[in-house]
């Protein structure tokens, strides 16, 4: 496959959700000359200047899947250098540990995956809180000390309080706070959004979270870490 064009590679191991994640990057990229990639092979991972990781299902499949893929040396590759999105499950994989199955991820942000433990409580309207959490949801914008105080360039134009699209039992902890790029309430603060470096990763799905999630991709497509 010729790589000599801006080409953002998808890596499809078999448990993303590539086509709304594929389409809307392609949405996102129209008219800027990047080429959007969804690929199985390591080779066109390492050749892209941009990486996407999606993940869907349970962490434990996901891990496997990626290892046994052949693709999750080239993913590695590719985190060191390159520019990275993480979506859902394919943030949690960027964390050490996973309380799903007790799998340990990557290890690219230091950091744990727990799960919601909301059993009993009630939310401020006095319905039940539901595991997973499912639905439309504010993510407030984290300050980063790094950039004094300034949010993550990958927010830019995006209005602090904005909603996204969730479905997730799990959620995120980074060991440095500094890692967290956005927080969501949903029985107690959770990191919606981690980044470290060349890193960016999202637990809601900006795929299905209308333009201000298309606004992420297209960010991601401008942002020079």
């Amino acid at each position: 496959m010729n790589m000599e064009a801006k080409t953002v590679a998808v890596v499809d191991y078999g448990m993303g959700n590539l086509r709304s994640v594929s389409q809307a990057v392609q949405a996102a990229a129209e008219g800027t000359g990047w080429t959007v990639v969804v690929t199985q092979r390591p080779d066109d991972v390492r050749a892209a200047q941009r990486i996407v990781l999606p993940g869907q299902g349970a962490m434990p499949d996901c891990m496997r899947e990626l290892r046994e893929s052949g693709l999750q040396e080239s993913v590695l590759e590719a985190a060191a250098s390159k520019p990275m999105f993480g979506v859902c499950v394919g943030m949690q994989m960027l964390l050490d540990h996973s309380a799903e199955g007790n799998t340990p991820g990557l290890g690219l942000i230091h950091g744990r995956v727990s799960k919601f433990d909301l059993i009993g409580r009630t939310q401020p309207d006095g319905s039940r809180y539901k595991v997973p959490q499912m639905g439309w949801n504010q993510v407030h914008q984290m300050p980063d000390a790094g950039r004094a105080g300034a949010v993550h360039p990958v927010w830019a134009g995006v209005p602090d309080g904005s909603y996204y699209y969730f479905v997730h039992s799990f959620y995120a902890q980074p060991q440095d706070a500094a890692h967290c790029a956005g927080q969501t309430d949903y029985g107690g603060l959770f990191a919606a959004a981690i980044a470290r470096d060349n890193i960016f990763a999202t637990q809601f799905h900006p795929e299905k979270s209308a333009e201000h999630g298309l606004a992420l991709y297209r960010n991601f497509l401008h942002w020079n870490p």
